[in-house]
């Protein structure tokens, strides 16, 4: 099992989400976050008269607990819509899971990631 977790554009994440449930990925959980890229280190904006400080961007964290067979399609599926082509689109991280539990099922490892009915 691999954690997938996705920082990605606010604006793509209903289409990220979309395309993630027609890939039958239906289980994930999302936060929204604040961060810091090397493109946005000391930027300031002036809007009406008033300075903003834009070196903090706005971004979702996916957190998606996938069975090794569904890692690269969750990959693909992400890279491809959450793409925009401009700086800041993002970044992806896997890491090894090393067992998951269903609590109310008490299933455990692959098991516990999807419903057998």
């Amino acid at each position: 099992m691999k954690k997938i977790e996705a920082i990605i554009r606010t604006s793509q994440f209903e289409v990220v989400k979309k395309a993630l449930h027609e890939f039958d990925i239906d289980f994930f959980t999302w936060w929204d976050v604040t961060g810091q890229g090397n493109d946005t280190k000391h930027k300031r904006e002036i809007y009406r008269g008033t300075v903003r400080d834009t070196s903090f961007i706005s971004r979702r964290l996916l957190s998606i607990v996938v069975r090794d067979i569904n890692l690269e399609k969750t990959i693909e599926c992400i890279l491809n819509n959450a793409f925009t082509g401009e700086i800041g689109d993002g970044k992806i991280f896997v890491s090894e899971v090393t067992q998951s539990y269903r609590i109310r099922t008490k299933e455990c490892g692959d098991e516990s990631l999807f419903n057998k009915e």
